[in-house]
């Protein structure tokens, strides 16, 4: 495991400036504008037991896990965002490609805004099918693959312009964010089809979709659950 991590440089800016500029914008009881808040109530929904965070940052979902009777817990890989962590949930260093869990041990996993800080998503997503117990949610929410990424101009809120580059999948350190914090810790991009695609493969069945922030979706979420038995390696090659 790496002894530093990109958010360890950045750990104060992101919970001080970032964090606190994105959720003082809330409205309808929700602390953000980009419907995180509530697609996680939404799709997570209530339930008893651990819920695992993925990178859980500086763990400031917790507290919304919690009111849905969860109990969750983190993995992160940065010591700086751990440290703003404390007393918000219990959490673990560690690399979301080799989680602490044992298979079939969780009943629901929760990704939040991490999938494109992660340069193999894949991989993750099928940790998580592995430490997901049979029928157990896992809950993707993440910026919306269509509208950001290095290709997306978002200057504009009400003139998105996408240019060429959507359907490459690469690492960038180009900036959609007005804060910027995409040119700090670059980001992946994984296209629509095969962010699904790949979900789907590793044997979680997709269930729902949301899309927050207005006037163009700045995040995609979905709920999918662990299937009891997988048909085949590749489920897609069946149908």
């Amino acid at each position: 495991m790496p002894t530093t991590a990109p958010y360890d440089d950045i750990a104060d800016w992101y919970e001080d400036t970032f964090l606190a500029s994105q959720r003082s914008h809330g409205a309808g009881g929700f602390a953000d504008a980009l419907g995180i808040d509530q697609a996680i109530v939404e799709l997570l929904g209530p339930g008893a037991g651990t819920c695992l965070e993925i990178g859980s940052g500086t763990g400031i979902y917790a507290e919304r896990v919690e009111s849905l009777g969860r109990h969750p817990i983190g993995v992160e890989i940065s010591a700086g965002m751990l440290r703003h962590a404390r007393g918000r949930l219990p959490a673990v260093q560690g690399d979301a490609v080799s989680l602490p869990f044992a298979s079939n041990s969780v009943p629901a996993v929760l990704s939040v805004m991490v999938h494109t800080d992660m340069v193999d998503y894949p991989a993750v997503l099928a940790e998580v099918q592995r430490v997901l117990a049979p029928g157990g949610v896992f809950v993707h929410v993440g910026v919306h693959p269509c509208f950001c990424g290095g290709f997306a101009d978002r200057t504009d809120p009400f003139g998105i312009v996408i240019g060429p580059g959507y359907l490459d999948g690469n690492w960038t350190t180009a900036s959609w964010t007005d804060r910027g914090l995409r040119d700090k810790v670059g980001a992946s991009h994984w296209p629509l089809s095969i962010l699904l695609n790949t979900i789907i493969d590793t044997g979680l069945q997709i269930q729902s979709f949301s899309e927050g922030a207005e006037p163009t979706p700045v995040v995609l979420s979905l709920r999918a659950t662990k299937l009891d038995t997988i048909v085949a390696s590749n489920p897609r090659a069946t149908r």
